[in-house]
């Protein structure tokens, strides 16, 4: 059983020590959380828990703490992939639900299930998801202020079970001062993919990672034989041609977990009931 998850890139305003500080310490105690959580827990299970947990702190550009968009309002994707079934769920553009992952996993029930914009809000008054803003104060002073963020802090998770079942669950905020209507990679096979083999979340530039079908990409590499390392690798070499800006964590089906990104630095940890990996 292991867990690893990721909180985007540090953007211009996070490079602070105090904010990588908090950072580390926020992203060691949600992912010893995520663990204790899956001694019981499915890696599906799991996975929807931590990004739960991680959209839940401002430190994030995921749920609380989103990017507000070019017309003044605030829209979140995510998605949830299990390996075992291969259904991935996902909603994207989704308004003022203060969990959008946990939204996105409540439609791995539904035949349709990934839905956008106010069909997407909808469902989620529909199951009882509350109206909840996501705004905080810094987010509306930098868009009066219109300063642009760099919007790269998406957070995703993907762990392995007691069964060695996988599953990748990944959730944003957005980049910030975005068109209306623009669709991040979060809920797309090239940002959230996962088989029976591997799973990967990524984060970074949304377009690039599009580009680059990322996460899918690795996930068919170690399916058709590859090490996972040799995986990322081919894919990560995939996006110099157009300076890609992307990172990705991933576990493979013998546990195996690895990580990358093409440009400094992703935030990231894992946790393995023993040895703790965090970013520094």
């Amino acid at each position: 059983m292991k867990v690893i998850i990721h909180g985007g890139f540090f953007s211009e305003s996070s490079t602070s020590p105090e904010t990588k500080l908090a950072k580390q310490q926020a992203l060691e105690r949600i992912v010893k959380a995520a663990y204790a959580y899956l001694q019981a827990h499915t890696a599906l299970e799991t996975v929807v828990y931590a990004c739960s947990l991680l959209e839940d702190d401002a430190l994030f550009n995921a749920g609380t703490g989103s990017q507000i968009q070019s017309d003044g309002q605030i829209r979140m994707s995510a998605a949830v992939m299990d390996g075992s079934s291969q259904k991935m769920s996902g909603v994207i553009n989704i308004e003022e639900v203060k969990n959008p992952v946990l939204v996105a996993h409540t439609l791995m029930q539904e035949e349709d299930r990934i839905l956008g914009g106010e069909g997407a809000t909808n469902y989620a008054r529909q199951h009882g998801y509350a109206s909840f803003s996501t705004e905080i104060p810094q987010r509306r002073a930098e868009y009066e202020a219109k300063v642009k963020a760099t919007g790269l802090g998406t957070v995703g998770c993907v762990a392995i079970d007691q069964s060695g079942k996988l599953a990748a669950a990944t959730s944003t905020g957005g980049k910030g001062f975005e068109l209306p209507g623009r669709i991040s990679d979060s809920a797309t096979v090239a940002g959230n993919y996962a088989n029976e083999y591997c799973a990967v979340s990524c984060t970074g530039v949304g377009e690039d990672i599009v580009s680059g079908a990322v996460a899918a990409k690795i996930v068919t590499r170690v399916t058709d034989g590859q090490a996972i390392k040799a995986a990322f690798e081919k894919t990560f070499a995939e996006l110099k041609p157009y300076d890609g800006f992307c990172g990705a964590i991933a576990i493979d089906q013998a546990g195996n977990i690895y990580h990358q990104d093409s440009h400094p630095s992703m935030v990231f940890a894992s946790f393995d009931g023993a040895a703790l990996d965090l970013f520094h």
